[in-house]
């Protein structure tokens, strides 16, 4: 199993906007990077959702239900669809992140501009702990 992140501006798409529609098509990515990784996503794997903008957290966990496939917007790019699984009792905020030792070697720190990256286990399992 692999872990990801995805980041969302949620003023245009949120947690809650994900978890009424229950699965969607994650679209719109236009990074090379944030694409190949797309790519490797396989069916089941979990996924961090973010909260980009003002609010700087992540608030919930997704999983993998399609695997990529040309972008419905644009077929010289990919997408996925995500299905949401479980909200997170405490949104754990980027400066949670930041001020955490074993989280200092994340992606989304040195790259903040992605939209889609790959996380460690480790990673995920400790941004969960810090949500529960």
């Amino acid at each position: 199993m692999n872990y990801w992140m995805v980041k969302t501006e949620p003023t245009s798409y949120s947690w809650e906007d994900f978890v009424k529609k229950g699965e969607d098509v994650w679209d719109g990515v236009r990074n090379y990077q944030a694409r190949n990784f797309l790519r490797e996503m396989h069916l089941g794997d979990l996924v961090l959702f973010y909260h980009s903008g003002k609010d700087k957290a992540v608030v919930g966990v997704a999983e993998v239900s399609a695997e990529a496939f040309p972008d419905p917007k644009d077929a010289v790019w990919d997408a996925v669809r995500l299905r949401s699984k479980v909200a997170l009792k405490n949104p754990v905020t980027l400066q949670a992140i930041k001020s955490e030792d074993l989280l200092s070697d994340m992606l989304m720190l040195r790259q903040s501009r992605l939209s889609v990256m790959s996380m460690t286990q480790s990673e995920f399992e400790l941004i969960l702990k810090l949500g529960a």
